[in-house]
């Protein structure tokens, strides 16, 4: 399979992420499994004149066109033209090249939350009119229409994550080349359910804290994160401590709090990121799927039943109070 790499408005974070795919690399990964790089701007050796040529090939249909990766967002500015962003050396926007590739490609995959709904190039004012390949935030219709469809009739697969996680880039392309992700295997909002049917809470070590509702209060503290420094992991999509990062690292493993990075319009929850909005001391974004009334009792009950050990750990930047040893029964 042919895949063409195009690196839009953005960090190139989920390129440097993808760099860290282990066991294997991310070269000899793709390579194993047949898959072709065509061009990709900052590994790649070709430049100039032959990746314009390879362009025009792919846009002819000369070369199959198997898979279009994109990184970043798209800018439709100023007035819809997309000039704010050429692509050196074609005279020509990047909306203009993704609007004219897209359509001959048997998948488009938007690699990270920028591509995928604008993400952080999207947030404040806005002024260049960043998007989403296939959505505008939360809302269908970003650089490609909202009804569209590649070759093979599915939407534009969103990788969503600030940056995306290594091995839902490199999973996501293999099931591709295998044939086994189709439509039904993408949750509402594109992104692959083999990530996107995960929280962020799931394995995630601050759970025993979690449980007994014991908290940090400042960042460095052990405990759960959810309280008072504005984690939504309880709501977040991703198995980010299920497979961790690097083999050993997550946001809240590190300590800091889920960010939701992997939904729409993350970048602007209206708070800071570390602080959890409350009224009348209630948090007022609760785990998924669980009613307020519930939450509220559960927490009452819990927070009564906390252990000395737990209660003192989640306020400590260590381990304080080990767990009881337990002698045995003769």
């Amino acid at each position: 399979m042919n895949l063409l790499w195009l690196q839009s408005a953005g960090c190139g974070g989920c390129t440097m992420s993808l760099l860290c795919a282990e066991d294997p690399n991310v070269f000899d990964l793709l390579d194993g499994a047949g898959i072709n790089v065509l061009w990709h701007p900052a590994l790649s050796v070709e430049s100039g004149q032959d990746v314009l040529h390879l362009l025009e090939a792919l846009e002819r249909g000369d070369i199959l066109l198997d898979i279009l990766c994109v990184e970043g967002s798209i800018l439709r500015g100023p007035k819809g033209t997309g000039r704010f962003q050429m692509l050196g050396g074609t005279g020509r926007s990047m909306l203009d090249w993704v609007r004219s590739l897209a359509p001959r490609a048997g998948h488009v995959v938007a690699v990270g939350t920028c591509a995928a709904f604008g993400g952080i190039t999207s947030a404040g004012g806005n002024p260049a009119d960043a998007v989403g390949l296939q959505y505008e935030g939360s809302h269908r219709g970003g650089a490609l229409a909202g009804d569209f469809t590649t070759r093979s009739g599915l939407p534009v697969i969103n990788v969503a994550g600030c940056p995306t996680h290594p091995d839902w880039v490199t999973e996501t392309l293999l099931l591709l080349k295998a044939g086994n992700l189709d439509a039904a295997a993408l949750d509402g909002l594109g992104r692959p359910r083999f990530y996107a049917d995960h929280l962020v809470h799931h394995a995630c070590p601050k759970n025993e804290f979690y449980e007994y509702k014991a908290s940090a209060r400042r960042l460095s503290q052990a405990g759960c994160l959810m309280e008072n420094l504005g984690c939504v992991g309880t709501q977040a999509v991703g198995d980010c401590n299920i497979r961790p990062w690097n083999g050993g690292g997550s946001c809240t493993r590190g300590g800091y709090p889920c960010i939701a990075c992997t939904a729409p319009e993350f970048e602007e929850p209206r708070h800071p990121f570390t602080e959890t909005p409350k009224i009348a001391g209630i948090p007022v974004g609760l785990p998924s799927d669980m009613p307020k009334a519930w939450f509220m009792a559960l927490a009452s009950l819990s927070k009564a039943a906390t252990p000395d050990r737990i209660a003192r750990n989640a306020v400590a930047d260590r381990i304080e109070v080990p767990p009881r040893l337990r002698t045995p029964r003769r």
